[in-house]
């Protein structure tokens, strides 16, 4: 089964993150496809693939500018998404406490509210914590793929 990794990013490193999933995951002998959420809409979430949402989180909380129209569209249109699984990896700054990691933490509740089923916690990256959010993302890859592989799927 395909992974679809779509990336929400304002400065471009959910996208390096992203990038560096898509590697890990090909290591594992996984395909996968890295895709910006720019002109996306709620029909990408089709039952033959499995997603990971990587987004950055912009101004006070919200989404990357690029990933507004998927993420508006998913509370206009309300799609039934009941089948699709997902994972959450979330860049911020606890700089920001009120709205660290808001961007992953909308579209976890959009894709909850519209049926999806997420595996695994949502991953928070600090940009603060001294790390790297494409080494987080290595790291957090790993472990969403084999959660993936524990319930039956076989990305």
């Amino acid at each position: 089964m395909l992974v679809r990794i779509l990336v929400a990013t304002q400065s471009g490193n959910a996208e390096i993150a992203a990038d560096e999933m898509a590697e890990t995951l090909a290591d594992l002998g996984t395909d996968s496809l890295v895709m910006a959420m720019d002109d996306l809409d709620p029909s990408v979430f089709a039952r033959d693939a499995v997603y990971v949402i990587c987004t950055a989180t912009y101004g006070q909380g919200d989404v990357p500018d690029n990933g507004q129209a998927l993420y508006t569209a998913l509370g206009r249109e309300k799609p039934d998404l009941s089948g699709i699984t997902y994972g959450v990896f979330t860049l911020g700054d606890l700089t920001y406490k009120e709205t660290f990691c808001h961007g992953g933490k909308r579209f976890d509740e959009a894709l909850t509210a519209r049926g999806a089923q997420r595996i695994g916690e949502v991953y928070r990256h600090d940009a603060g914590s001294g790390t790297l959010a494409e080494d987080d993302a290595i790291d957090w890859i790993k472990v969403w793929y084999s959660q993936l592989q524990s319930v039956g799927i076989d990305a």
